[in-house]
């Protein structure tokens, strides 16, 4: 049975936590003829996951200085989130049918019959959470991760879009227990600009995305991030795709069959119609993936205020 997760519906000025500083970082696993790690196509992206996670993850949060566990304090929360080929993508989304001839009949091959594989952009997101600005420059500049971790990052992973936003906890999950997360990418569309949209996204439309039942009985967790990065080329976090993401959400489910049930609700139907208003439907791309939390510090987890 799933949980379902009650909305934040209070309207005192100083109900809920203040919105986080996030760093939502996508990245991309290296080639593997580049890939320091792994020059194994079929072994490539497993070992990839494995390093990141079992290696990478501990190497970022490792003191070698007396004084690295003050400035690693200051990073409230790190989840790594690694993509699931297997999990339901804009690309491919639920329902899946096989392939089948003219007369409605399975083919007695599927050689020459299987859609060719679409891969969303992003293998994953390196998901870090602050107090504000001064502690992300601190974890970030510290001599420890510019010396020996952003090198690293460079040799694993083909590309990094990060996206400076603030978040928004509309649904909190305090249980932590949100391991299945579907990501999806919001392009506002060309007659708004951005603090309309998000404006319109915090407060109408989330509304709309509480609202519905699907929406209580299945989503455990849903997240706005507001992207506040820069859009000039040149400037720290500048990234020439990221920097057009206008807002990601996040909702977190208790199984992959909870995702796939969702996106064919009534409930997905009237949010995905709902975006259009505000969204370009063709400029976002959504994605599934497993969450694996290296640190948290912010459990139980509460609403953010929204005012």
């Amino acid at each position: 049975m799933t949980a379902s997760v009650a909305p934040f519906t209070s309207t005192e000025p100083d109900a809920g936590a203040a919105p986080l500083t996030v760093l939502f970082s996508f990245l991309s696993r290296a080639d593997p003829a580049t890939n320091a790690s792994e020059p194994d196509p079929n072994l490539s992206i497993e070992t990839w996951g494995d390093y990141w996670r079992k290696v990478h993850g501990p190497r970022f949060l490792h003191p070698d200085e007396a004084d690295d566990r003050t400035t690693i304090s200051r990073l409230l929360r790190y989840d790594q989130i690694h993509r699931v080929a297997s999990g339901p993508t804009s690309l491919n989304p639920p329902p899946y049918r096989p392939p089948l001839d003219a007369d409605g009949r399975l083919f007695e091959t599927i050689v020459g019959h299987v859609e060719p594989y679409r891969r969303p952009q992003w293998d994953g997101v390196a998901y870090l959470n602050f107090g504000g600005l001064d502690d992300l420059g601190a974890v970030l500049g510290a001599e420890r991760v510019r010396r020996k971790i952003l090198p690293e990052d460079q040799a694993i992973f083909r590309d990094l879009g990060p996206v400076l936003a603030r978040q928004f906890i509309i649904m909190p999950n305090a249980a932590g227990d949100d391991s299945i997360v579907l990501i999806k990418t919001h392009i506002r569309r060309d007659d708004l600009d951005r603090e309309t949209f998000q404006r319109r996204w915090l407060h109408d439309h989330a509304e709309l995305v509480v609202g519905q039942a699907d929406t209580q009985r299945l989503v455990k967790r849903y997240v706005q991030l507001h992207n506040i990065g820069p859009i000039t080329e040149g400037l720290p976090f500048f990234h020439p795709v990221a920097s057009r993401i206008d807002g990601v959400t996040l909702m977190a489910f208790a199984s992959m069959k909870d995702v796939e049930s969702f996106l064919l609700s009534d409930g997905h139907a009237a949010i995905d119609e709902a975006e259009r208003s505000i969204a370009i439907a063709d400029a976002s791309e959504y994605w599934t993936g497993l969450t694996f939390t290296v640190i948290d510090q912010l459990a139980p987890e509460r609403a953010s205020r929204t005012s």
